[in-house]
């Protein structure tokens, strides 16, 4: 019978369940959207990337460049206190001598007891005798004033060591903190441009950093052309016919040519922030290994770098010669004839040679 019959419950099908699977979906897709506006990145062009990480490791180099300075008068001041610390300790050596010199006078005149000089004439058997002991007790006195002396100016002296080791343990202080600031910065800006370089392919990666095999293959020919050292018969005149010719460059001494030599030996090496050799360098850590090979001694940073020696113009580049780049003097490479140098560019590129018209000229310094 028709009225004893259960209603039928229509489940969610056809065009009823499609639309309420279609409204969840657009709803997911809706707060999936919103949800991404505050954090999703922009998306840079290869070339944007390429410009952000050139950035990044024009600031990271200037902060190794800082580094390095904190780090090297770090290390004087450590050097200054060890000796403050070891002179400190020579003088309390003689200090306890002095004191225990003087401690035997005193015990010495204790046990001669307290009797006056004049009462002890009056009563001694022997005057003369006693007289001759008044005389040596003189000297003996004399002697304990200038033990007394001694320590005075032994305690001073001490003193004025500690204060000074106390005044260069405040300055080392100082100049590891700033050291370590400096290094968070590179850290943090090379770990930002490695982010960078990540997102793109290989292939744009390695047009981003410069690093393509055939870049790479022909800086590697082009660098194996010698460098010799000057000769009375050569000079700027030489250079110029070098350049024209593409003969070998004419280095300033045979110092310079040894530097220039040691830079070529070693291209391909790895660039390490705050290295100087003999397997990694940052850019002003090559030039200070190349001249330390040829005997030079150099400062470690391109800001003392740039003073080590007399300004040369661009125009008279010799092979040997430290040419610097950026308005911050940032960069250093070792000039190698024909408007070439090698160089320490960054992290994504090893020693290799490069041209000087590829950054902004800063100066030039000749040091030998």
């Amino acid at each position: 019978m028709a009225t004893h019959r259960r209603p039928r419950h229509r489940s969610l099908g056809g065009n009823t369940a499609r639309t309420a699977a279609t409204l969840a979906l657009a709803g997911a897709a809706t707060a999936t959207a919103f949800e991404g506006v505050g954090h999703a990145e922009p998306q840079l062009t290869p070339a944007q990337v390429r410009t952000r990480v050139d950035t990044l490791y024009r600031e990271a180099e200037s902060a190794t460049e800082k580094y390095n300075g904190a780090k090297e008068k770090a290390d004087t001041a450590q050097r200054r206190l060890n000796s403050l610390y070891d002179e400190t300790a020579r003088e309390q050596a003689r200090l306890n001598t002095a004191r225990d010199a003087l401690g035997t006078y005193a015990a010495a005149q204790y046990r001669d007891g307290t009797i006056a000089p004049t009462w002890q004439l009056a009563l001694s058997s022997d005057p003369d005798r006693y007289l001759d002991g008044a005389a040596l007790a003189e000297r003996v006195g004399d002697q304990q004033a200038g033990a007394v002396t001694r320590v005075r100016t032994q305690l001073r002296e001490i003193e004025r060591l500690r204060g000074a080791a106390r005044v260069e343990l405040k300055s080392l202080r100082g100049r590891q903190a700033e050291a370590k600031r400096q290094k968070r910065t590179v850290t943090t800006k090379l770990t930002e441009a490695r982010r960078l370089l990540d997102r793109l392919t290989p292939r744009e990666r390695e047009k981003a950093t410069g690093t393509a095999p055939a870049h790479a293959g022909r800086a590697a020919v082009t660098a194996t052309r010698p460098v010799r050292a000057h000769t009375p018969a050569g000079g700027t005149a030489g250079n110029r016919a070098a350049k024209a010719t593409g003969a070998p460059a004419v280095a300033s001494n045979s110092r310079a040519a040894a530097a220039v030599a040691y830079a070529y030996r070693k291209l391909g090496s790895p660039y390490v922030w705050g290295a100087t050799g003999p397997n990694a360098f940052d850019c002003s850590g090559l030039i200070q290994a190349a001249y330390r090979s040829a005997g030079v001694s150099l400062p470690r940073t391109t800001y003392a770098q740039i003073n080590a020696g007399r300004r040369v113009s661009r125009s008279q580049l010799r092979p040997g010669d430290l040419v610097f780049f950026y308005s911050g003097v940032s960069h250093v490479g070792l000039y190698i004839g024909n408007g070439r140098m090698i160089h320490a560019p960054n992290p994504s590129a090893p020693v290799r040679v490069a041209p000087i018209s590829q950054m902004p000229f800063a100066g030039a310094t000749r040091v030998v």
